[in-house]
């Protein structure tokens, strides 16, 4: 990870930034003042430095007091996400959880690859939460608005010591993730895998090598993700594709080879999501279309909008997560057949929740308070057509 050379960029700043997803800072929807850089000075800037503006990651502490996060969203199938971090690295263009770093009082742009937040004290709050009575042991997914697989990841290692605490409870977990980091901790998703207790997501959004680095800059290449599914098939561990997004226009024609390609992999099931553009992601992805694909850039857009009704986005649950309309039923159909012919409707598997204990407490004993193993087989990350929206 990168300290020096970190530069804030407010506004709609634009222009070339080098191993970055995101061209501007759309200014943040909370907030009334906002910076707009003349195009004149941008201008300059780029003729100072044709190669591109270097954009360093600055990771700052977040010191939130709880790190479980309740679903109750129609369209989801997970009960409970953990995210590790806010913002991710990986720069994906189209990322649905980018507008949540306004939150923060950052811009759902640049700032969200650049300026992340870690969760320092996650595996030691998850003791915390799974230790309460109240706990059943229902799956987390790991990660909802993150990827925790993120490049921070290799050294700070805070999803390796969350997943240090659920082997000791035996607690069911589903990571969805597009970096082959997974694979370090392959020794604790084994141990879990005992007790049928974990699973991996893949996304797989392209086989195209040089369309993975346009809309996802860091994060693992098209072949090293079909490697982490097969050596995670080969290890034991159930494992499933996400095409997500489908982007019509961009990607939409790959879903019979992505879906190969994993089926052959060992991938046991395949899921997808349209490409959603909530709030200032519309501009991030309009910029970014004009700046590697202006021949099309116009044709993707109507084909975005024919989906959602002439908008560009539509937040109704089921809708915005598949589209609606001729097209969307295309892809939608296509999807279905060629699961089907390649073996991946039929890959349907669930996280057993019945083997959970609560953590031991410093003296080794037992939480008071045992599961009596009644509660049932989670449904998280199943594949085929579930609404899931995993890395999309």
């Amino acid at each position: 990870m990168e300290e020096a050379g970190f530069e804030r960029r407010d506004g709609l700043t634009q222009g070339k930034v080098r191993g970055r997803g995101a061209g501007l800072n759309p200014g943040n929807r909370f907030e009334d003042v906002r910076l707009h850089v003349l195009g004149e000075h941008l201008d300059e800037r780029a003729m100072e430095r044709p190669e591109g503006v270097q954009v360093g990651t600055r990771i700052l502490p977040d010191t939130t007091r709880s790190i479980l996060n309740k679903v109750d969203s129609p369209d989801l199938s997970m009960k409970w996400t953990l995210n590790p971090y806010r913002g991710c690295e990986h720069g994906c263009i189209y990322c649905y959880a980018r507008p949540g770093h306004e939150y923060l009082g950052l811009s759902s742009g640049l700032d969200f690859e650049t300026v992340l937040m870690a969760k320092h004290d996650a595996p030691e709050l998850l003791r915390e939460e799974l230790a309460k009575p109240g706990w059943k042991g229902e799956a987390i997914s790991m990660s909802g608005v993150t990827d925790c697989y993120q490049p921070a990841e290799r050294e700070l290692r805070i999803t390796r010591r969350c997943l240090e605490v659920m082997v000791e409870c035996r607690q069911a977990v589903g990571i969805v993730t597009k970096s082959r980091l997974v694979l370090r901790d392959l020794d604790l998703l084994k141990r879990l895998h005992e007790h049928r207790a974990a699973g991996v997501a893949i996304s797989l959004t392209t086989l195209d090598g040089e369309l993975a680095s346009k809309m996802e800059p860091r994060a693992s290449s098209p072949r090293e993700r079909l490697r982490t599914i097969r050596e995670l098939s080969a290890a034991g561990i159930p494992v499933m594709v996400l095409t997500a997004p489908i982007v019509p226009g961009i990607n939409d024609r790959e879903i019979p080879a992505l879906l190969e390609a994993a089926a052959d992999a060992g991938a046991r099931g395949g899921g997808w999501v349209m490409l959603r553009l909530p709030y200032q992601i519309k501009a991030l992805f309009l910029e970014w279309l004009q700046r590697h694909f202006p021949d099309r850039a116009a044709k993707v857009e109507s084909f975005v909008r024919e989906m959602h009704g002439g908008s560009l986005y539509d937040s109704r649950p089921f809708v915005r997560q598949r589209g609606a309309g001729p097209l969307a039923e295309q892809i939608a159909q296509t999807f279905r057949v060629f699961s089907r012919r390649f073996g991946l409707d039929k890959g349907r598997w669930a996280l057993d929740e019945r083997a959970f204990l609560p953590p031991k407490h410093a003296g080794g004993q037992l939480n008071l308070f045992q599961v009596s193993g009644e509660t049932g087989v989670g449904d998280v990350l199943k594949a085929g057509e579930s609404a899931l929206e995993f890395g999309a």
